[in-house]
């Protein structure tokens, strides 16, 4: 088991999982930072975060705190004395005082080419704006917003169409697996008394931010091409589903692809033009967009393929129908 004292601190799953391939290595944190337990789903249940979850089944020591603005919260992560901070899609802003805690500093697994798509959401960001490729940069925190120097990068391609589970599950598993590395280099540094690996700054050009997502995402513009809005609605399925409404109800649009029309006389963008046993087609400014799953927000609310929408809601989702 490798011998370093570290802190890991992450929410998501995304962080999960990097979390699960570290403990496979051996590599167990002296205690787990995560964000505190809020709603979530369609019920609104308070819910754990992953990360929570899974240190539960691993018996870890978790603190969740609000923030780390009073001295009594530093002092408490101070008390573990960690060597190393590991940040993983975390949530919360580590200040100055908390940088300053590890000897080996705080090691940020962002998952983007950094500098492209600093910020909340670089996965979604990089697959709703048509990026070829993406990928994991391990970077050394400093106070400004994932400015700080880079130990490593790697890529990964983004095909068109790939589920964002899959993109995600390519960028968990690089990203530990490049964590992994890193440290192994800190404690040879450490122990051999050889310099530590040094960080490079960041390109100065090719500077992107990947706002927070918000309600506005879940939103589609049927007035720009299939290609934009199917993107839109492949990126956001895992966590924040799109939204539209047809005929006053709500419905999630989970998975989609861009078709040619499949009819001679244009329809206005935003109308339904066929629901059959392949999908439901909707017509954009250029091409039809595709959607095979859906789910209602209303009655049982369960995931749709296309012979479901058929079945059980084609009163609703009829050809000439106005989607908003």
């Amino acid at each position: 088991m490798p011998d370093l004292n570290f802190v890991f601190a992450g929410s998501p799953p995304f962080a999960a999982r990097i979390l699960t391939d570290l403990m496979t290595s051996g590599f167990h944190p002296r205690a787990v930072y995560t964000q505190p337990d809020r709603p979530s789903g369609r019920g609104r249940k308070i819910n754990p975060s992953a990360v929570k979850a899974l240190a539960g089944t691993a018996d870890l020591e978790v603190e969740q705190p609000l923030h780390f603005k009073d001295a009594k919260t530093v002092n408490r992560l101070a008390s573990f004395a960690p060597e190393v901070v590991i940040v993983v899609a975390y949530g919360l802003i580590l200040p100055k005082p908390v940088l300053a805690i590890p000897p080996m500093g705080c090691i940020n697994v962002h998952a983007s080419l950094l500098p492209r798509w600093r910020g909340a959401a670089p996965i979604e960001r990089a697959y709703m704006d048509g990026d070829a490729e993406t990928g994991i940069s391990i970077m050394r925190m400093d106070e400004a917003l994932d400015a700080g120097p880079v130990y490593s990068i790697s890529r990964v391609k983004i095909t068109e169409g790939m589920p964002i589970a899959t993109l995600e599950h390519e960028l968990a598993r690089d990203g530990a697996s490049a964590l992994i590395n890193t440290l192994h280099e800190f404690i040879g540094a450490r122990d051999n008394s050889a310099p530590f690996p040094e960080p490079s700054p960041q390109p100065t050009e090719g500077l992107t931010y990947a706002a927070k997502l918000t309600a506005i995402d879940r939103h589609l513009d049927f007035s720009r091409p299939a290609l934009e809005n199917v993107r839109r609605i492949n990126a956001l399925a895992s966590r924040m589903p799109v939204r539209c409404q047809v005929n006053g109800r709500g419905f999630q649009l989970l998975t989609a692809d861009v078709q040619a029309s499949k009819v001679s006389t244009p329809h206005p963008p935003g109308t339904i033009t066929v629901l059959d046993k392949n999908g439901l087609y909707i017509q954009c400014a250029i091409d039809q967009l595709r959607l095979t799953q859906i789910r209602p927000e209303f009655g049982k609310g369960s995931r749709l393929d296309p012979n479901g929408m058929l079945a059980g809601y084609g009163q609703f989702l009829a050809p000439g129908t106005l989607v908003v």
